[in-house]
């Protein structure tokens, strides 16, 4: 949402991360790189831009041919400093989207959290002895420099169409974009064609050294929770009590649609921290439903639902992948990176 009355802001913040960027490009401001190589992903734009499942989408493969690490900064949680995420984590300890990765993978890679990047990506690499390390919402964290940096902006709302903070939502300027090596276009709808590809390539302006690829949201064929799941298409049966506490849950209510229109949905803010009210509040709700009835939500928001045991039962979540378009492509320009260096 543009704030036009704010623009004047803009201006100062633009001149602010502008000289930000500059000292940083002359070097004025120390950047440190490492010699395991390191992919970052991260956008330009406050919000939800998909780079969570893209870190999935990374570590799964990476993980297939190396040691891999993801290190993110813990957002939300109640404790600081360096920490790896294991059995006995909760969101609380490391945060819900450590949580979320390491429900999913358990110890297939390293998952660790800490608000310093330069530290911490230190000491999971040489503690883990690590192949590679995929960095999480890092890309304005100038003070580590990543070999590999994958650039998430949203179709519906992309960097070229918005504006700097706080007249747009833009944490740096659209220049900023020239630092990755790949733009990757994502919640692209399923019939994007070519024309409209081309038409955001256009926009993109990649150099010579970028790729743009284009990517969408693949919804698992099946809702679960702790102990059970339900296929997609019996959502249709159910009225239906959507929980969310993600920045952009239009993706999630557009595919539900399709299976019910019993929906009643409850959007908290991202990253959302759930208090004994909330869940009362839930609760009320879902007891004014019909017969047949059940709560869903994201696979983030899960892992803070289901430490209330009185919703455990009650409450399914809706895994969600990335699928890329010339996904060999991409995989082979990931792999051969990390292989090269």
């Amino acid at each position: 949402m543009k704030r036009w009355y704010l623009y004047p802001f803009s201006l100062v913040y633009h001149l602010v991360t502008g000289i930000r960027n500059l000292f940083y490009n002359l070097g004025i401001f120390k950047s440190t790189q490492f010699k395991t190589p390191i992919i970052n992903v991260g956008n330009l734009s406050v919000g939800g831009s998909g780079k969570s499942p893209m870190v999935m989408y990374l570590a799964d493969l990476l993980s297939k041919h190396y040691r891999t690490g993801v290190l993110s900064r813990g957002y939300g949680r109640l404790t600081k400093g360096y920490g790896i995420t294991n059995y006995d984590s909760n969101y609380k300890t490391v945060g819900d989207e450590a949580m979320q990765l390491f429900e999913r993978f358990k110890n297939r890679f390293v998952i660790g959290v800490s608000e310093e990047r330069v530290p911490g990506a230190k000491k999971i690499i040489d503690d883990m002895d690590l192949d590679v390390l995929i960095l999480d919402d890092a890309y304005q964290h100038r003070a580590i420099n990543p070999g590999f940096n994958i650039l998430m902006t949203d179709y519906n709302d992309p960097y070229f169409k918005d504006f700097l903070l706080p007249a747009g939502d833009l944490r740096e300027g659209r220049r900023g974009s020239k630092r990755a090596q790949i733009v990757m276009v994502s919640k692209c709808p399923d019939d994007l064609t070519e024309e409209k590809k081309q038409y955001y390539i256009s926009r993109i302006k990649p150099q010579h050294n970028q790729k743009v690829f284009f990517s969408s949201i693949g919804y698992d064929e099946n809702i679960y929770a702790h102990d059970k799941f339900l296929p997609d298409n019996n959502l249709s049966y159910y009225d239906i009590l959507l929980i969310t506490g993600i920045a952009n849950p239009k993706p999630l209510l557009n595919h539900l649609s399709r299976f019910s229109q019993r929906v009643k949905h409850l959007k908290f803010k991202d990253h959302h921290n759930f208090s004994d009210q909330d869940i009362k509040n839930i609760l009320a709700e879902y007891k004014k439903l019909g017969e047949y009835k059940l709560i869903l939500t994201t696979e983030k928001d899960y892992v803070r639902l289901k430490t209330f045991d009185y919703l455990r039962d009650l409450v399914y979540y809706w895994p969600i992948n990335v699928n890329i378009d010339k996904k060999e492509e991409f995989n082979q320009i990931i792999l051969d990176y990390v292989r090269k260096n």
